[in-house]
């Protein structure tokens, strides 16, 4: 007989991750992919790939979790009541199980959450109207630029100087950029500037307790975030093992406590 398993679903606006666990909560499979325009589709493949990945098959799901903007449009799942603060919390604490301030920089929001000793949520904020500081602004100034997304982070590591950006808006930041491209500064000089302008603007968002915990995607493939934030904050960050997972990981904990719990 097959050991059970455990699966969380993080669906977001941007992209939608899923992850398998066993029931010590060891990671067994993982999946990202965007979200697109058919959520019930993308969590499928993503399921599937987790699966595959943990040799399981959806026979073995002992319970299922989703959280997220589009936790209503997943059919497999046994339970999407859980808010995303909620399993960002959780994720992280698994991790890190400390008082933490846990930011996550998203794809369309931020989120800054404080965590007590015991893993209870002290307070929580959120950046939702505004897309500076998250993955959407970096999007954008990398189309701006016509540079791969996948390219910022080396190009920034390369810069002597950096162009500060004025103003955090995502349009007016833009006009910036072209302004700087018109006169000739260097580009990897405007996209450090454009890294500065991000974390800046997620510190800004709230106090830090001592230990501060980075994730989500934009800090999983753009480890010069990491950097910059260490820099301004004086001292060393925590980053958990897969930091675009956390909010799936905290779903999948939280279906395995739904299973133990019958």
């Amino acid at each position: 007989m097959t050991q059970p398993v455990y699966v969380g679903l993080d669906m977001g606006a941007s992209r939608t991750k899923v992850v398998v666990i066993d029931r010590h909560g060891a990671l067994l499979g993982h999946a990202v992919k965007k979200s697109g325009i058919d959520f019930a589709a993308t969590a499928a493949h993503c399921l599937d790939t987790s699966l595959e990945l943990a040799s399981a098959d959806r026979s073995d799901i002992a319970a299922a979790v989703a959280t997220g903007y589009g936790r209503n449009n997943v059919a497999f799942v046994t339970e999407n009541s859980k808010t995303e603060i909620g399993c960002h919390a959780k994720g992280c604490y698994h991790s890190f199980p400390a008082a933490v301030t846990i930011i996550d920089i998203g794809g369309q929001d931020n989120k800054v959450i404080k965590l007590d000793a015991e893993g209870r949520r002290d307070s929580f904020k959120m950046n939702r109207k505004c897309a500076a500081g998250t993955g959407a602004f970096l999007e954008e100034m990398s189309s701006r630029l016509d540079i791969p997304l996948n390219e910022m982070n080396n190009l920034a590591r390369q810069a002597t100087e950096m162009i500060k950006l004025g103003s955090y808006c995502t349009v007016f930041s833009a006009t910036e950029v072209l302004e700087n491209i018109r006169h000739g500064k260097p580009v990897a000089d405007i996209i450090k500037g454009i890294f500065y302008s991000m974390i800046q603007r997620v510190l800004e968002m709230d106090s830090l307790t001592e230990k501060v915990v980075l994730s989500g995607g934009v800090v999983a493939h753009n480890p010069y975030l990491v950097e910059m934030a260490e820099e301004l904050i004086g001292r060393p960050v925590l980053i958990p093992q897969f930091p675009q997972f956390t909010g799936a990981l905290g779903a999948a904990l939280y279906a395995r406590e739904a299973a133990e719990k019958g």
